[in-house]
């Protein structure tokens, strides 16, 4: 099979290539997993963070990509989910212990032995790719393969994002970034909170254009000031100073949900400039979101199938993925990229 290979850390840079083509041995599904054939794989930020260090895979050389779509050719031993033919997508969520309290509660996102897809083991920027038979979710007929592959990461956390900032229909939701996670979730509260107003915040026009486009009822630069103090902001950005920004724009007991599985460590000095009584004080609320759990990514799926939820996608070829990356991390985007394998 064909895949993209990692096999050295190293920055993504304009005509770097930091994954190579390769031709490799198919692999084959042991007891309890499932070998699908790849038609689609999403293009996400967390894979910069894996190819330049910051969230590192345990091993090198590596598979990254952890938003595929494709169809079962093949189950090990025990394996009850899938049948051959099943079209299934697979998720950020390789692997929990399964006992733990979280996993029991249908937290594993917060297990201790939580795996992920593409950097714990091998992912879907590959033609071929073995599941664990638990953590592959079947894809609504209604959605073709190049919608489906961003829901299963950046749908699936924007939805775990929304749920936690705890908000009620008609109250303000604030959005800081405007990539490809935030864009699904602009459309996911027009439908489950119609009658919130919705503010984004992003730093370039193209991506303050794009959100009002969606549907955002206003839309500005970090740093501008809303008409209205906001009951929730979900933060999407590799930064420290919109965390700050965001705190300020915050109504009294609001709360800001952070979806970002690092911040950039050249930018802490930021976090001096807190000031409590501005940004803090008044029951205001921080939270983190930590990776997907099941839950997340199977009813997500099944949500935006329902409700029309669609991202808009930018298709790539396998062999492009580097491309795919550098545009990604120069912020030539525009909602999601996506790579076309099979």
């Amino acid at each position: 099979m064909k895949a993209m290979l990692l096999e050295q850390l190293t920055p993504v840079t304009e005509g770097a290539e930091p994954l190579r083509l390769a031709e490799l041995t198919d692999p084959r599904p042991g007891s309890g997993e499932i070998l699908i054939d790849v038609s689609t794989c999403g293009v996400c930020h967390t894979e910069l963070d894996e190819i330049e260090g910051r969230t590192p895979p345990p091993r090198l050389p590596m598979i990254p990509g952890h938003q595929a779509v494709g169809r079962v050719i093949a189950v090990g031993d025990g394996v009850r989910e899938h049948r051959i033919g099943d079209r299934v997508g697979v998720g950020w969520i390789a692997a929990s212990c399964g006992h733990c309290d979280r996993c029991r509660s249908g937290n594993e996102n917060l297990c201790a032995g939580f795996r992920a897809t593409g950097r714990d083991v091998d992912g879907g920027y590959a033609e071929k790719m073995r599941v664990r038979a638990p953590f592959a979710y079947p894809v609504p007929p209604d959605l073709s393969d190049e919608q489906a592959a961003p829901l299963l990461c950046a749908g699936a956390i924007g939805y775990r994002s929304l749920r936690l900032c705890g908000l009620e229909n008609g109250q303000r939701l604030g959005l800081t970034g405007f990539g490809g996670s935030a864009h699904l979730v602009l459309q996911l509260a027009r439908h489950q909170l119609p009658d919130s107003e919705v503010y984004v915040f992003a730093r370039s026009p193209e991506e303050r254009q794009f959100a009002l486009e969606l549907g955002a009822d206003w839309a500005g630069d970090s740093a501008d000031q809303p008409p209205h103090l906001l009951d929730a902001i979900i933060d999407t950005t590799p930064a420290w100073m919109p965390i700050l920004c965001a705190l300020e724009r915050l109504a009294p007991g609001g709360r800001l949900v952070i979806n970002a599985i690092r911040k950039e460590a050249g930018d802490q000095q930021t976090l001096l400039q807190l000031d409590y009584p501005r940004h803090l004080w008044m029951e205001k609320e921080i939270k983190s979101v930590a990776n997907v759990a099941r839950r997340d990514v199977a009813e997500f799926l099944q949500l935006a199938a329902v409700a029309g939820i669609r991202p808009e996608v930018e298709l790539f070829e396998l062999a492009d993925a580097n491309r795919a990356l550098v545009e990604l991390k120069t912020r030539r985007v525009r909602g999601a990229k996506v790579l076309q394998i099979g």
